[in-house]
């Protein structure tokens, strides 16, 4: 019954348009011509936005968790305490390094004392060379334990630095993993953050678009709103997913004015093919149910009706697959044929039966 339907519209619409010529007044017509282009088809597909900074801070050493100044969907800046750790231990630990690098140094202070007293004794001959060896082999070895005990006093203000866990960049807290008053050990997860300075777009491209995504380096992102993005360096994974088969595409992307947010959907249109196409303003399409027909002028500028088959619209442009010559004119405004008394087969009708 469709197809029916599109029949008798398309007879309809011919008796309209063979009306037409016969007609010399009625609503000056608008032409434009049919012309073959470059078409570059596109894949949309749902890109998630991401930080590139995102990570979860573990603790350096052992202790009980004594304050966390941050809660979850708190902002930090860099460097910021965002964990405190009872530091008792450490502090004693540090005390007793600090000592003894104290009594290395009282031991080196001595043995270099001795060893000048001894050299001077020596250049006289009045000592044996075995005393001058080991008064110097003493010093040596007074030395070292002084490097070894500037060494634990490093350590250990080392291990006090890890009680206060410091934010590594500006960002907001997104997961706590510990509370108050918890015992925790090296390498336990503290607190989890995000910086939102520096967002990118995810997206998993099909197999079959990747060779050439990867090739023409092209793509736009688009919200949800209309609004394009500008995005940076295109980074394509060397791998496939093995449950998906799809290959990963990041790009970086540049904030707009702090509206964009990591976990937000947006749309990736990345170009796959070229190839040439016929053009006609999208405004020239005259559609009533199945049927798709454009008015072409012929050479004595008079409109015909001739059905197309159409395909894509792209920046007010429609596609024809068929039924179109490129070169040939096309009526843009056929409005303004359908429907008006040049096209009225009822009043034409009329004046032919009443001479």
């Amino acid at each position: 019954m469709e197809r029916i339907a599109a029949a008798c519209i398309v007879v309809v619409l011919m008796m309209q348009a063979s009306i037409a010529l016969g007609q010399s007044s009625g609503p000056e017509l608008v032409a434009a011509i049919a012309e073959r282009s470059e078409l570059h088809e596109t894949v949309h597909l749902d890109g998630v936005i991401e930080a590139v900074q995102q990570s979860t801070v573990s603790a350096q050493t052992s202790g009980t968790v004594q304050n966390l100044p941050y809660d979850v969907d708190d902002s930090v800046a860099a460097g910021d305490l965002i964990v405190q750790l009872e530091d008792s231990e450490q502090r004693s630990r540090l005390r007793q390094a600090e000592a003894g690098l104290e009594e290395a140094e009282a031991a080196l202070a001595d043995a270099s004392q001795r060893f000048e007293r001894i050299e001077a004794v020596h250049e006289r001959g009045l000592v044996s060379r075995q005393e001058f060896d080991q008064a110097r082999n003493n010093l040596a070895a007074a030395r070292a334990r002084v490097e070894r005990a500037r060494a634990s006093v490093s350590e250990a203000q080392e291990q006090l630095s890890y009680t206060r866990v410091l934010a590594p960049y500006g960002g907001i807290l997104t997961e706590r993993h510990v509370e108050v008053g918890e015992s925790v050990n090296p390498g336990q997860p503290l607190l989890s953050g995000l910086s939102l300075e520096q967002l990118r777009v995810v997206v998993d491209l099909p197999q079959k678009y990747a060779d050439l995504a990867r090739t023409e380096r092209q793509a736009q992102v688009t919200l949800a709103d209309g609004r394009v993005l500008e995005t940076g360096e295109m980074t394509f994974y060397p791998y496939a997913d093995p449950q998906t088969h799809t290959f990963r595409l990041r790009m970086r992307l540049s904030e707009p004015n702090g509206s964009l947010f990591p976990g937000m959907l947006v749309k990736v249109s990345v170009p796959v093919a070229s190839r040439k196409a016929l053009w006609v303003p999208a405004s020239s399409l005259i559609q009533r149910s199945e049927l798709r027909a454009v008015f072409v002028l012929d050479d004595q500028d008079q409109p015909r009706l001739r059905q197309v088959r159409t395909g894509v619209r792209d920046n007010g442009r429609l596609e024809i697959l068929a039924g179109l010559s490129e070169g040939e004119r096309v009526v843009t405004n056929p409005s303004s044929l359908v429907g008006s008394e040049r096209l009225n087969p009822l009043e034409r009708t009329g004046e032919e039966s009443n001479p």
